[in-house]
């Protein structure tokens, strides 16, 4: 039997995917989380065989969430669900850890199509993904300004995005407000920008925002 543990704050989501897998042999939900903190210590206190996450999460961890599940447990595969465009997150994510990454427009046969291949050791990408790894590897991807950000600048530049105070980020990640300003000043000169609301224009129109 594969346990699920599903990682999403939308309770209509979590409830749908629980439903959709209810069906499906040899699958049962055995936990939700709603918050990267509640997943973080459920993941690692619980013995799981595959996590769904969202990577937009209240707390702004979910990026935090792969990173900590695949450290404490690295042969946990973790599928990411998210209603970000591949294009925004999926390679990000890959890099990350991640054994798969879907949107949630995918149908749900495609759901537990990821699930079967990744519970396996296998990866799971779609068609239209694949064809852009591929271009990655072919040298042919055209570099994005924000790819060049780490993990937490990345997740830093989505909270700024959203119109997160310093204050409210570094509570959100666990930091000093002075290492929030770091990052944003990091973020300025990898992106070639002067100002927050420069920042913020730039995540909106990238759609970055949590």
């Amino acid at each position: 039997m594969t346990r699920v543990l599903i990682v999403d704050d939308h309770a209509v989501v979590r409830q749908g995917l629980s439903r959709i897998l209810a069906d499906q042999e040899g699958i049962e939900v055995g936990g939700e989380a709603s918050t990267g903190r509640q997943a973080i210590q459920m993941g690692k206190l619980e013995a799981w065989d595959l996590v769904i996450l969202d990577v937009s999460l209240p707390d702004g961890s979910g990026f935090e969430v792969l990173q900590e599940l695949r450290h404490a447990k690295p042969d946990l595969p973790i599928l990411v669900l998210s209603v970000h465009k591949e294009t925004q997150y999926a390679l990000r994510t890959l890099r990350a850890g991640a054994a798969g990454y879907l949107t949630k427009e995918c149908a749900p046969d495609e759901l537990v199509q990821a699930i079967r291949r990744v519970e396996k050791g296998g990866k799971y990408v779609s068609l239209d993904l694949a064809e852009s790894l591929a271009n990655v590897l072919a040298g042919e991807h055209e570099p994005i300004a924000h790819d060049a950000l780490s993990d937490r600048e990345f997740e830093t530049l989505r909270m700024l995005g959203s119109g997160l105070s310093v204050s409210q980020i570094a509570e959100e990640l666990a930091i000093s407000p002075k290492t929030v300003s770091t990052y944003r000043r990091r973020i300025l000169d990898k992106l070639g920008l002067e100002t927050t609301a420069e920042l913020i224009r730039y995540a909106l129109e990238h759609d970055l925002t949590p």
